[in-house]
Order: structure tokens, then C-alpha cells, then sequence
């Protein structure tokens, strides 16, 4: 990461950053837009933007054989890892493009989800990150070091075996702990496989960022082993680049997707799985959804809302994720026996179910989730997470400050906080959608063909 680039001048004013399929999307005046002065944001720009995909694409070449993609995702907490990279494969493998698709998963619960044709997945031995952002093994007994050797071996096996064209990987550069170093060695040196970065539109408070790309030489590894780096967002709300202060060679590399629309998970569903809202056997009423990601630490959110006086007319339903501690889930539970209108669930394949029908939104402050209560147009008052990173914080401050949701910092959670947010809100409708560039899953066709027909990056050691 380069904080010190020499600022070579200032973006020229006025110009679109995203291709719409019909027409340009100028930023909205409301919108919070950041002073883009540095050398890598300029030296950039000839090519981020201007060159984005339209959002309908197909295919320009005739190829002898489907293009074969891995995705990598390491999955150490929460379920946004990996949701994004099946949301990423279900949508390639419903386009034009023929592909063959395998997931690599660090998380076995990518089984309970969809699966289309064309694609695969394999899990690997599971890592846990705990609230002080260090690793372990989730349930074997198994050292550190021997888990992430496992896991490696794993990896690096499997991509040598399933020769994929291109080889995404989602978030990390060299993956948890350093796993990918191997596979991304064989490939650069071995074959033709090309190999695409993607990351979300924020990461962290960008000084940590910068210190721990440097300690872990990431922007080293991009220059030598990546050919694209995909970053899934606006620019307009979250400029990842700037923020960051990438060098000019790494931030050439980058192309924004634009955000994912989260609603094309519902496509994907299993027509015969039962409605989960009519399992629940709630009252008529309007409908307050609370989410927790994967609720590893949801709990005080969770248990908050469940003691939470709802409006009238008015049910509750809390989704917990799987990596909420029992204890934890029991005293919902045990609350919800006491509460007519109070529901819980575990656990759901797919949440955008229930989000589809939610009146309002009381949620922690993933990409994910995030990105889905904008999709769905719905109220929503997002509780971020504030260590280890605060990525959370740091998104739902910028999309406060648009006007585009509220937020509420996690310290200042309340059962009275939440029933003034309910009061205020139930009922009311919003319209904040089409001031999001919401086209990145249709451009990921065109993105995916354009990395495969681009020259490969030279084959050099870098120092």
C-alpha cells in the first residue's frame, strides 16, 4: 500500500463512474461523494470506469470447451464469504458463458445451499476467527499450523487437479493465514490460469489496512501473481482505491462490478421448500426482521430486539445464523415462549425469503446483509460490528450520511432504542434503490470473459 504516492492531480469532475444498460448514472446531489486527489485513483481512472461492461452481455468468442472457474473463499466468520462467491457462480452459471464452476468453501454449510448445474463445491477443515481476529480450528483438534497445512494441501491439490481457467478468490490475497502461497506459485509458474482478487467495497479502517498489507506484502503478491482485481461496489459510495491508497500499477488492475442485487438470490430457490413464514405460525400483522449475519457475535443484538416492545400489529422474527453459541439461542427461545408475536429461527438457506416479506429491518452491518435490505428497498437500521474490524461501522457511516439507511452503534443498543427506530419506521416505504449502481452481477459475465482473452501478466519475479 502506498501512502506516500505523489499526487499527480485531481479526477476530472462530472463524469459517470458506472455504465448503466440504458444510460449513464450520474451521482445523486444528496449522495456523499469523496475528493479523489491521489496518484493511484488518477492514474486509474482512464480505465476503471469508462471500460465497465454493460449490464447485458454475451459471449464474443466460440470456445472448444466451457471455461472452468474456481472460487475461494476462506470463511473463518460469518457466512458473507461464501455467500457471495455462490451468488457470484449461480449467476455465471445461469449466463451465456459456459462454465464449470467449483466453490472452495471453508465452510461445510455451503451444502445446505443451492447448488445449480454446472456447479460444484468442495469444503475445507473448518477455521474459526475469534472476536480478537485470531484463528483456530472450529472442530477438529488440530494446531493451528496443521489445520492451515491441511487446508493448503487441500487447495493447492484440487486446482491442479481441476485446471480452472480463472481463479477467483474472495477478500484476502493469499487467503487465511497465508494458505494460498502455494497455489497461487503453481499457477503463475505452472499454467495459463488466470487469477482475479475480489473485494468488497470496504474492508477496514484503511491505516489498519495499509499496515497489514504491507506486514503481509499484499500488494507485492497482487503484482506478481493477480491479472484483475474486482472491487463489488459503487465507487460513488465507497471508493476502495482512494480510501486506500493503492499504487498506480495494483489500482490499474481494478475494475468496479458496481453492487450485487441481492433480490437474484431468489431465483435460485427450490420451488418446493415450504414458504419459512407461514412455518412460523405468526399472527396477521406487519413483519420486523432482525438479522445477525451468522450470529458468532449477534447475541446482544439479538437479545435486545427479543426484549424489545414491538408497534402494534406488529410480529417479530429473529434469524440467529448457525454460529450462535446454544446458550445463547435457548434464552431467545425461551424469551419467544413468552411472546405471542416473537419468532426464531436457526437457521435459513435462504434469508432473502423472509427479507422479501419484512416491513423493516433491524440488522448487524455485513456487505451482504447490507446490500440486501438496499436491493429490497426496505427500511433498515443497521447495528454495525465494531471489532475486530470496523468495516461494518465504517460502511453504514458512509450510507448514514446518504440518507440511505440509519444506524445505531452498537454501544448505544437499547430495547427503548429500537422501539422508537420501530415506531418511527413501520409503515413507511422507501425508494433508495436506484441511487445504487446495482448492475455488478450482470457484468460479471463480460468481467470473467475479459480476464480470460487478456494477455496473461508476465511470468517475472517480483521482488
Amino acid at each position: 500500500m502506498s501512502a506516500h504516492q505523489p499526487r499527480l492531480g485531481v479526477h476530472k469532475q462530472g463524469s459517470s463512474y458506472l455504465e448503466s444498460p440504458t444510460a449513464r448514472i450520474q451521482p445523486p446531489l444528496h449522495l456523499h461523494k469523496h475528493k479523489r486527489t491521489s496518484g493511484a485513483t488518477d492514474a486509474a481512472h482512464t480505465g476503471w470506469f469508462s471500460h465497465l461492461a454493460p449490464a447485458i452481455v454475451q459471449p464474443h468468442s466460440v470456445r472448444t470447451r466451457k471455461l472452468r472457474v474456481v472460487l475461494y473463499s476462506h470463511d473463518t466468520m460469518g457466512l458473507g464469504h461464501k455467500r457471495r462467491n455462490l451468488l457470484i457462480a449461480q449467476t455465471l452459471a445461469q449466463s451465456a458463458l459456459p462454465t464449470d464452476i467449483l466453490l472452495i468453501s471453508g465452510m461445510s454449510e455451503a451444502s445446505n445451499l443451492h447448488i445449480p448445474d454446472g456447479v460444484d463445491y468442495v469444503a475445507l477443515p473448518a477455521l474459526h476467527k475469534g472476536s480478537n481476529g485470531q484463528y483456530q480450528s472450529r472442530r477438529l483438534d488440530l494446531s493451528l499450523q496443521h489445520i492451515v497445512n491441511l487446508r493448503a494441501n487441500i487447495i493447492r491439490a484440487t486446482v491442479e487437479s481441476f485446471q480452472p481457467d480463472v481463479f477467483i478468490v474472495d477478500n484476502v490475497p493469499r487467503g487465511a493465514i497465508r494458505e494460498l502461497d502455494l497455489t497461487l506459485e503453481y499457477l503463475h509458474t505452472q499454467t495459463d490460469t488466470r487469477c482475479v482478487l475480489g473485494l468488497r467495497d470496504v474492508l477496514d479502517d484503511p491505516i489498519k489496512v495499509q499496515h497489514e498489507w504491507q506486514q503481509a506484502a499484499n500488494e507485492e503478491i497482487i503484482r506478481r501473481y493477480y491479472d484483475a482485481v474486482w472491487i463489488y461496489g459503487d465507487p460513488r459510495i465507497s471508493d476502495l482505491v482512494e480510501d486506500c491508497q493503492f499504487s498506480p500499477d495494483i489500482a490499474a488492475k481494478a475494475r468496479y462490478t458496481g453492487c450485487f442485487d441481492q433480490r437474484k438470490r431468489l431465483e435460485f430457490v427450490n420451488n418446493a421448500e415450504i414458504d419459512p413464514l407461514a412455518t412460523l405460525n405468526l399472527p396477521s400483522g406487519r413483519l420486523a426482521l432482525c438479522l445477525v449475519g451468522g450470529g458468532q457475535d449477534g447475541d446482544k443484538l439479538a437479545e435486545v430486539f427479543a426484549q424489545t416492545p414491538l408497534p402494534p400489529d406488529t410480529n417479530g422474527v429473529i434469524l440467529t445464523g448457525p454460529f450462535m453459541p446454544l446458550p445463547v439461542r435457548q434464552h431467545l427461545y425461551q424469551i419467544a415462549a413468552h411472546h405471542p408475536r416473537l419468532r426464531v429461527l436457526e437457521f435459513l438457506a435462504e434469508p432473502t425469503q423472509l427479507l422479501d416479506r419484512a416491513d423493516c429491518v433491524i440488522t448487524m452491518g455485513g456487505y451482504n446483509t447490507t446490500y440486501e435490505v438496499l436491493s429490497f428497498n426496505k427500511p433498515a437500521l443497521i447495528v454495525p460490528r465494531v471489532k475486530p474490524r470496523r468495516e461494518q461501522l465504517i460502511r453504514a457511516k458512509r450510507l448514514q450520511d446518504s440518507g440511505l439507511i440509519d444506524m445505531l452503534h452498537p454501544d448505544d443498543v437499547t430495547p427503548t432504542a429500537l422501539s422508537e427506530w420501530l415506531l418511527r419506521t413501520i409503515g413507511t416505504s422507501t425508494h433508495r434503490r436506484d441511487r445504487i449502481d446495482f448492475h455488478g452481477l450482470a457484468r460479471l459475465p463480460h468481467l470473467l470473459e475479459s480476464v480470460v482473452d487478456s494477455p496473461a501478466i508476465s511470468r517475472v519475479n517480483v521482488s
